[in-house]
């Protein structure tokens, strides 16, 4: 072989042992880096990363918990977007794994029909789905248990729909195995939050469904001991540490006494009231149809009465909030939209950052809230937690506020004040019976026992109930794995917040906070008020202008006199055209707010779409352009 051909060989040689090495290195590379957890969360509010609450409880393990994850991976039968979504799960899981630093340990099985783990899936309570009439049923859920295999806790089946909730859902079955021991929380409450009993005859001629209460208390009831108290009761169960109140319509002194002793002995009280109950409202209605069609039935405001006035907190019965800069767009009839300030659309401007119960919350609802004020004692401090605006709030009446914006509008003016939705009160509360409870007539009248006076306590006072009701917290929903109460705002989030701190595990809170995909257009809705603005005071303006011409017309034909009254004097016809004429000019005014707007918020949709689209580009022929100076330059 001649020297040119043995280099040339040398040359394909060394070529392809470098392409083989090469490859052989990428294969190396790609299989360690398979096995490496390497991810960059960069969303916002770190959407897809273990949360500190999380973290924080697996770091306080003190016994090993097991998760078992059942997952009918090889089935036929199995949806294909149920594998995508369980891979997601599975992946979750594995960051427990490595969080629990040996404590969590991850055990994954597959059960096939009529194998061992089917077996044990049915046996742990792991719901089968028949996706198929024909075909075999598929496994979905999780189960943990302790080392030794006791106390186990189940998800019986994973539903794609409360994928927001994951997180919390499997920290929760955590905690519960490694502290199996449930508070008991009590519940008082006017409406029938915790379902009420049917009628059995009544069943079974309408088949009925049974009333299983509201989706926030059967959620209570999954983490909770849930005990039912009566509105007439007259004391409070030693067990209960926490108590919450909704809606306490009318209570008697004597209930009012018993929640006053359970706050001063040191109890944590939760109390929801109402100017305005939409959900009781709408159950007096059912029960008497009558009644409430003229105005009558037994739907009225709840409040503390004298346990507000001892604790220094004013809540009108009579007011509800109104907050054009939180307005929610009702369906008015006729296919109209309205946006109605009084049911209050609340964002993160209107929640307290620096309090653990609202600090993740970004979107909460309350329709016909009313305000809580203070002047407590030097002992007790009174902490907002949901406030309105300060500049587009202010206070209308209860019966206006029913009959829609038309009813309120003339109430409608903002007075530069932030008003109160909730707020926390917590120290030393003074009893609001210093001399007992008194004896009932025709009663026993020995001496009443003894009871406190004072003591330190907290309470919790939401000036709304109806952001706990369905209707207005979530959607249910028909899935493959039964009804399903999807959250449609941070309603139930924040509820539970306060039940977790006043009740369970603190920890839980920065788990069930966790960040929303949807983020409010501020911009857009600042648009919105400003011109809703605009649009009352042009119309305010029209309907004085309005009156002015009635008025003038009504002095006009009192200064005629027999025949003349049934013709127009041309002065009346002058001022009916004036009128005609400021009425055309107003309407063309209004429309052009609305132009305006819809123009500014198209504006704004173009820019924010040229910026991402060539925002990116932009920056790189920038950087190109500055590079290539810079090196020329050198």
């Amino acid at each position: 072989m001649s020297d040119n051909n043995k280099k040339a060989f040398s040359r394909v040689t060394a070529g392809a042992a470098g392409l083989a090495l090469l490859l052989a290195s990428i294969a190396a590379a790609t299989l360690i880096i398979a096995n490496l957890r390497l991810r960059a969360d960069l969303t916002a509010e770190r959407l897809f990363t273990l949360s500190k609450g999380s973290k924080a409880i697996l770091s306080k393990l003190e016994n090993d918990v097991v998760l078992k994850f059942y997952f009918s991976r090889t089935s036929p039968e199995m949806p294909m977007g149920l594998k995508t979504y369980a891979d997601q799960v599975l992946d979750l899981l594995k960051e427990y794994e490595l969080a629990g630093k040996g404590r969590v340990r991850l055990e994954a099985y597959d059960p096939k029909p009529d194998s061992d783990s089917e077996e044990r899936a049915q046996h742990y309570g792991i719901e089968p789905q028949q996706t198929n009439p024909f075909g075999q049923p598929v496994y979905f859920g999780l189960v943990a248990v302790n080392a030794s295999g006791e106390n186990p806790q189940v998800i019986p089946g994973l539903n794609p729909r409360t994928e927001a909730t994951l997180e919390y859902d499997v920290t929760r079955l955590i905690t519960r195995v490694a502290w199996p021991e449930k508070p008991v929380v009590g519940v008082l409450s006017s409406l029938a939050v915790l379902g009420e009993p049917q009628n059995p005859m009544m069943m079974m001629r309408r088949r009925q469904p049974q009333n299983q209460g509201w989706a926030a208390f059967q959620e209570l009831r999954n983490n909770y001991t849930v005990r039912e108290v009566k509105a007439d009761t007259e004391a409070i169960d030693p067990d209960i540490t926490t108590l919450v109140v909704v809606h306490p319509k009318d209570l008697s002194d004597k209930a009012l006494f018993a929640l006053d002793q359970f706050v001063l002995r040191g109890g944590r009280l939760i109390v929801c009231v109402d100017p305005f109950s939409v959900a009781d409202f709408e159950a007096n209605q059912q029960q008497n149809p009558m009644m409430m069609q003229f105005g009558g039935g037994q739907a009225g405001p709840s409040t503390l009465g004298k346990l507000f006035d001892a604790w220094g907190v004013a809540f009108d019965t009579t007011k509800v909030v109104a907050d054009m800069s939180c307005a929610t767009k009702l369906n008015a009839g006729n296919g109209r939209v309205e946006d109605n300030p009084a049911f209050l659309s609340l964002e993160r401007a209107n929640l307290t950052s620096g309090d653990l119960l609202t600090a993740q919350l970004s979107q909460i609802m309350m329709p016909f809230a009313g305000a809580l004020s203070a002047n407590t004692a030097p002992g007790v401090t009174f902490t907002p937690l949901i406030t309105t605006s300060a500049d587009n709030a202010c206070l209308v009446d209860q019966m206006n506020a029913q009959f829609g914006m038309s009813a309120m509008r003339a109430q409608l003016k903002p007075d530069g004040a932030a008003r109160v939705l909730a707020a926390r009160l917590q120290g030393t509360f003074k009893t609001a019976f210093p001399e007992g409870l008194a004896p009932e007539e025709g009663g026993n009248t020995n001496a009443p026992p003894a009871h406190l006076t004072s003591g330190s306590g907290t309470v919790l006072v939401f000036g709304d109930t109806d952001f706990l009701n369905d209707r207005f917290c979530v959607q249910v929903m028909n899935t493959l794995f039964g009804q399903v109460a999807q959250p449609i705002n941070d309603n139930l989030t924040l509820f539970g917040n306060v039940v977790e701190q006043f009740a369970g595990r603190e920890e839980l809170i920065g788990v069930r906070s966790r960040g929303q995909f949807n983020r409010p257009f501020d911009k857009v809705d600042a648009l919105e008020v400003e011109a809703m603005k605009k649009w009352q005071a042009q119309e305010e303006e029209l309907e004085k202008k309005l009156q002015e011409t009635r008025q003038r017309l009504t002095e006009l034909q009192q200064n005629k006199s027999g025949n003349e009254r049934l013709i127009l004097s041309k002065e009346q016809q002058a001022e009916i055209e004036q009128f005609r004429k400021t009425q055309a000019d107003t309407s063309k005014q209004l429309k052009a707010v609305r132009k305006n707007l819809n123009r500014d918020i198209e504006t704004l949709g173009l820019v924010l779409k040229v910026l991402n689209i060539a925002g990116i580009p932009l920056l790189v022929i920038a950087f190109g352009i500055t590079r290539s100076l810079t090196r020329k330059l050198r």
